[in-house]
């Protein structure tokens, strides 16, 4: 399996995916989604779960990484940018902007894509998509623990692409 993104060009996110982006929501988060093409999923996938993650945010958080996005359900090889505003046909957990130190935005708020802000330095962005063998019993606002728990026994194949944004 591999994922490609029209999205991030030479290992970089581009500016309109974060906080350089025109489109944002009322709390300033950037709200277009990164678009992303799944190749050569394996044999029986019947759907796919994504986690968009900062890693490097764990020194800035003091000890967590960042969530921008996660999802389940897609039944599509083909996420067109900014599905996460558009598209209703898949479910969507909840970001790390409803935490504490994402201003404690209402969770309503937070299901869906909430784009790259790096405070400090380039951050790298990692977008992982899991093949499943089954759609999710989730409902939108889950929490990323529920997403694995759920997952658990499911998981076909699991790629993970990476990208650069910086502050």
């Amino acid at each position: 399996m591999k994922v490609v993104s029209d999205g991030i060009q030479n290992g970089k996110i581009l500016d309109k995916y974060g906080k350089r982006g025109a489109q944002k929501n009322k709390a300033g988060i950037a709200t277009c989604s990164l678009p992303f093409t799944i190749l050569d999923a394996p044999q029986g996938t019947k759907s796919f779960a994504i986690v968009l993650e900062d890693k490097d945010a764990v020194p800035v958080t003091k000890g967590f990484s960042w969530i921008h996005w996660t999802a389940c359900n897609i039944t599509k090889t083909e996420v067109k940018e900014n599905a996460s505003q558009t598209d209703k046909d898949f479910v969507q957990g909840l970001n790390s902007w409803t935490s504490t130190q994402g201003g404690s935005l209402p969770e309503q708020e937070c299901c869906c894509y909430g784009g790259m802000g790096a405070p400090d330095c380039p951050h790298t962005y990692e977008l992982h998509v899991f093949a499943l063998d089954c759609m999710l019993e989730l409902e939108k606002g889950f929490w990323l623990n529920a997403l694995y728990r759920a997952m658990e026994g499911h998981v076909l194949g699991c790629v993970v692409l990476k990208g650069e944004y910086d502050n």
